[in-house]
């Protein structure tokens, strides 16, 4: 019998969803998207069925979702948690790639009380990122520090951003305002975003510049390591020009009179910054990932570097992105809907890192769509 799967949220990684879930002859995948634009492609792929539905009402998402062998979320974040909390009490088996602000372990408990399996932020990072701290911590005796770097560019710079965005503006904007929290020696604490810029550079690519950003998440209740970081990665000079806009007051959230209309400068700001930041049909871009674990494995000191490097497929047009993003997802949700992933609860991919093979599985289907991620110790 075939695996029944809906994706809700059909952009750019939702879209990728979609089409590998489809070209597996064991799924029949519903497209769910309140664009009729997002669905008109899919509608025509084989067993793929376009539902038009509203995903920002929680009653209408808890009716489409039944029935499904597992659920898939590629939605904005400001809809991320209301859309996990209603697929859990549907009790539908979900995956989800929603950088959603809130905390989605608190709903742990609502999850085993629905005998729900959840996977949360499975996507490259955070995703792919807590997969591979979770592999290497569960490796050591003793982890002492994280450090991960990430980011997702064009390969051609052009003025005046040298940037564009494969997801939701006002998603990226967050990355650019929300405190970013990190571990150090052993306790919680926050810095801006942006802050702590420095210079690395990478193989293929040259030098980027990485700033602080809120990635670490769930990493910073589920692992006892004393040194965490996430940063983000941009071309030298971006992290200026976005402190300028978010200082001025570009992001703000608040309303402001302009003649007697009241407006949000983040509204103005997200819809004058899309076609600056939206890629042409033809763009290359690729995203970059670079994961250190260090620790110790009983008297000797080691050493877990992950790499991955990836480009916009060239055949299909694909953008790396939105291949990165997506297939650790449903790579996952395959697992989920063959039963291979049962016990209840909301699980971020570190927690699932120490199952047997799980991560060796991960690394073969990546590489079977082209996604590489190599990992070195010493």
């Amino acid at each position: 019998m075939k695996k029944r799967a809906i994706v809700l949220g059909c952009g750019l990684v939702g879209t990728t969803m979609v089409e590998d879930l489809a070209a597996d002859p064991d799924f029949e995948v519903t497209a769910a998207d309140i664009s009729n634009d997002n669905l008109a492609h899919l509608s025509a792929l084989r067993r793929v069925t376009a539902l038009s539905v509203d995903l920002g009402d929680p009653d209408t998402v808890g009716a489409a979702v039944q029935g499904y062998d597992v659920v898939i979320g590629a939605l904005p974040s400001r809809i991320g948690y209301q859309t996990l909390n209603t697929v859990i009490e549907a009790g539908r088996p979900y995956c989800d790639i929603s950088f959603m602000p809130e905390d989605a372990l608190t709903l742990d408990a609502p999850a085993k009380r629905h005998g729900v399996t959840a996977v949360v932020d499975c996507g490259v990072s955070p995703g792919l990122s807590n997969l591979s701290v979770g592999y290497a911590h569960a490796q050591l005796d003793r982890a002492d520090r994280v450090i991960i770097y990430v980011g997702g560019l064009p390969t051609t710079r052009r003025w005046p951003y040298d940037y564009k965005a494969p997801f939701a503006p006002s998603d990226v904007i967050e990355e650019y305002t929300r405190p970013a929290r990190m571990v150090k020696n052993g306790n919680v604490v926050q810095k801006p975003a942006l802050s702590e810029p420095e210079l690395i550079d990478f193989p293929r690519i040259g030098t980027l510049e990485a700033f602080n950003t809120d990635g670490l998440r769930s990493l910073i209740q589920t692992l006892d390591i004393p040194n965490m970081k996430e940063k983000t990665l941009r071309y030298p000079g971006h992290v200026e020009l976005i402190r300028v806009l978010r200082e001025t007051g570009f992001f703000d959230k608040n309303l402001i009179d302009i003649n007697g209309v009241k407006v949000r400068p983040l509204d103005v700001t997200s819809r004058l910054l899309f076609p600056k930041w939206k890629f042409d049909e033809s763009e290359v871009e690729f995203t970059v990932m670079r994961v250190i674990v260090e620790g110790r494995k009983g008297d000797r000191p080691m050493r877990y570097r992950y790499e991955l490097y990836d480009e916009t497929d060239r055949t299909s047009g694909t953008s790396s992105m939105a291949r990165t993003t997506g297939f650790p997802c449903t790579i996952i949700a395959r697992m989920v809907a063959g039963r291979q992933l049962t016990e209840p609860g909301v699980f971020p991919l570190e927690l699932l890192a120490r199952r047997e093979g799980l991560f060796e599985h991960m690394i073969k289907e990546l590489s079977a769509r082209g996604v590489k991620l190599t990992e070195k110790i010493d």
